[in-house]
């Protein structure tokens, strides 16, 4: 039985997903992820399998279907205005 672990509610649907992970220091995007979604909140859960599948994904030596660069933005304390951070990464990844 499905339980969300966000805010206790106890029906899900399944969809397919996107998330984003930050893995040594990178950020990657795994896509068409299998996942059950809270009807309550909309919380994404995988199964243990699939979490074990992402992770020997973006560890592997596989290289990714695209790359895309990221805008970073700073989120400045005291409520200013985030400035917008654009930096190249040190060493391109993938592609």
């Amino acid at each position: 039985m499905f339980h969300c672990h966000v805010c206790g509610g106890h029906t899900a649907h399944p969809e397919v997903v996107n998330e984003i992970f930050t893995t040594e220091g990178r950020l990657v995007q795994v896509v068409g992820i299998p996942a059950e979604i809270c009807d309550r909140c909309g919380e994404a859960t995988m199964t243990r399998e699939t979490t074990e599948s992402i992770r020997l994904l973006v560890h592997s030596a596989k290289p990714p279907v695209k790359t895309v660069p990221v805008d970073v933005f700073a989120f400045a304390a005291g409520g200013g205005v985030p400035a917008l951070v654009r930096e190249q990464p040190e060493k391109p990844y993938g592609n």
